[in-house]
């Protein structure tokens, strides 16, 4: 099972967010932000639309810019997959089970599965957005155990940020951080999860 953003594709916004923001604040520290964010969370659950998360994420952050400007921004985070991520898909073992689980929202979602075609790849998607359920909570993690009908110890779960990680592993699943395919190939290896050259 695979995050996505980060660990598949390229995404913009962190450095743009850094920009916006009027108190200085580390990476990890906007991410456990972002993670923690109220509206955020609302957005990626499906619970309110586009205009309604602009304007409350600006307000929640302190943001420089408006809620028009921080949209147009957001919606181009996506930038693209990463080098060698689909190839590395392409190299799982017939036979082996893939899902994505991502944080993700309307805006970027379609963009992800058609434009830059992940959709294929993959025997199940799990979508934050789509099920009304976000990592870190167990709930994400319970729905799609019980969905591909897995138990979570046969669950090998890779994801680039490590609350999620760590949120895996307490519910029971295997689980490593990994940035990049690079990193993401090293722990298919170690799980033999790669078909013989």
């Amino acid at each position: 099972m695979f995050d996505v953003g980060g660990v598949l594709l390229e995404l913009g916004g962190i450095d743009a967010m850094l920009q916006w923001m009027r108190s200085s604040i580390d990476v990890d520290g906007l991410w456990r932000a972002w993670l923690a964010s109220p509206a955020v969370r609302e957005f990626e659950r499906g619970r309110i639309d586009p205009p309604t998360f602009a304007a409350q994420l600006v307000e929640e952050f302190d943001l420089i810019v408006d809620a028009h400007a921080f949209l147009q921004g957001f919606s181009a985070w996506p930038r693209g997959p990463l080098p060698g991520a689909k190839d590395l898909l392409q190299q799982v073992r017939p036979g082996i089970v893939r899902a994505t689980l991502s944080n993700t929202n309307a805006l970027h979602w379609p963009r992800v599965m058609h434009e830059m075609d992940f959709e294929r790849h993959f025997d199940h998607h799990f979508a934050s957005h789509l099920m009304d359920r976000i990592k870190p909570d167990h709930d994400a993690f319970e729905h799609v155990a019980a969905t591909v009908g897995f138990e979570p110890r046969e669950i090998l779960f890779v994801d680039d940020n490590q609350i999620n990680v760590d949120a895996a592993r307490a519910f029971g699943m295997q689980a490593h951080r990994c940035v990049g395919p690079v990193a993401v190939r090293a722990v298919l290896v170690d799980h033999a999860l790669l078909a013989s050259p």
